[in-house]
């Protein structure tokens, strides 16, 4: 053997050591980290870019109350796959199954599962998400109806250590990246969730950014993250802080717990806001956006610069059609034939959508957020059109159509 020769030779070995020394430590590892949940995001596996498809288990790793009420709580959430999570856009929500059993059952105490979208309320993080979910009570005027079922069942029931399934983040609603616009941030009670996560984003990685926060809530006992909206406002310049009590209560004062009485609404916007161009994010209960979406368009800003999601999407009627044609009016008629059930329905305009008629008829069809957000009710269209007065957030599949939002624009062939 040449001397060529033994130095390949042993060039080669060393190569072949240093690759099974690489492989017993990146073993012993993945075999650490599956035995330690809690690892911090620098010891976290990379994942993807992308999202992950269908279902992920998630493990509860704190609740924390964020209003005195104790009526808004956040879960921090944590892959139990110990995989590093993808970036979201901040804005965006989470999709949940909950098998709630019995406590997130009907009135008759039948079983069933729960699918439910929850906006992320942070910023991005690769070790962790975090939800806040407000409990739903009955309505005032209606004590006769249920509490709201999966926020009840989060507030009673998940615990630290639970596991969850979820669904990537997805929806259309996150911020803009465009520096050199400021942010507008219009909330409204637990519509504050997403908010939070565009304005925590912005922070972190616009600093210089300027931003408005304009949030409305009844007083301080259902003011969420008031320390800490109060901690960036002190701490940040280029962010002004807008709390507005709709009635203040005894202890309340003005200038210290909130700035302003009354309703967010364009006659406050006017007052503070510079003259100018800026983009709009504005999510709260129906009555806030149905007169606050108009009042924005009115005043003059742009579509393009007014950005919203509403409790139910569809409670805010865009200028024009998610199809951008004419919607049918009520008095036309369709038939209606789902082909799983083997029935033929006549549509009458009298219904909201084709969810609401399919269970008017007796036909089962699975559904969640009722919001046009999870994708619950997705069903196969085999023929005819299926029109939205609103964008859905869902991504919808080709050839499939949203049951919960959607209205019929032609006859259809379902496959329900």
């Amino acid at each position: 053997m040449t001397a060529l020769q033994l130095l390949a030779c042993i060039c080669a070995a060393l190569l072949l050591q240093a690759a099974v020394g690489a492989g017993v430590r990146i073993w012993r590892w993945r075999a650490m980290a599956a035995r330690t949940p809690q690892l911090d995001a620098s010891r976290l596996r990379v994942a993807d870019a992308g999202a992950w498809p269908g279902w992920r288990e998630f493990r509860v790793m704190r609740r924390a109350f964020e209003d005195a009420a104790r009526s808004q709580c956040s879960f921090l959430l944590q892959p139990v796959d110990g995989a590093a999570l993808p970036a979201f856009k901040p804005g965006q929500y989470l999709t949940f199954s909950l098998k709630a059993g019995e406590t997130a059952g009907d009135a008759t105490g039948v079983a069933r599962s729960l699918t439910r979208c929850y906006s992320l309320s942070d910023l991005p993080d690769p070790a962790n998400y975090r939800i806040t979910v407000k409990r739903m009570p009955a309505p005032p005027d209606r004590p006769d109806l249920q509490p709201g079922a999966s926020s009840s069942y989060f507030h009673d029931h998940v615990q630290e250590g639970d596991i969850l399934q979820v669904k990537a983040p997805s929806g259309h609603f996150f911020i803009d990246p465009d520096t050199t616009v400021p942010a507008v941030f219009l909330a409204g009670g637990i519509g504050i969730t997403p908010l939070m996560s565009m304005l925590r984003w912005c922070v972190k990685e616009q600093p210089e950014r300027a931003l408005h926060l304009y949030y409305g809530v009844r007083n301080s006992s259902d003011h969420a993250f008031k320390a800490l909206l109060e901690d960036l406002a002190g701490s940040h310049p280029p962010f002004r802080l807008h709390v507005v009590y709709s009635s203040p209560g005894p202890d309340d004062v003005q200038g210290r717990d909130y700035q302003h009485a009354g309703h967010v609404d364009l006659q406050l916007l006017r007052s503070t806001l510079l003259h100018g161009r800026h983009q709009f994010y504005v999510c709260g209960p129906p009555p806030m956006m149905q007169s606050l979406v108009p009042a924005l368009r009115a005043w003059g800003v742009k579509d393009e610069d007014i950005h919203f999601e509403a409790f139910g999407p569809a409670s805010v009627r865009p200028a024009v059609p998610a199809s951008n044609e004419p919607l049918d009016a009520p008095s036309v008629s369709f038939d209606i034939r789902f082909a799983g059930s083997g029935r033929t329905l006549v549509w009458d305009g009298q219904d909201a959508n084709l969810l609401d008629f399919a269970e008017r008829h007796g036909v089962a069809v699975d559904s969640g957020c009722r919001s046009g957000s999870c994708g619950s009710c997705e069903t196969k269209l085999a023929s005819g059109k299926v029109q939205y007065a609103d964008k859905p957030d869902y991504d919808i599949a080709p050839g499939h159509c949203l049951l919960c939002v959607g209205t019929p624009q032609s006859a259809l062939e379902l496959e329900a």
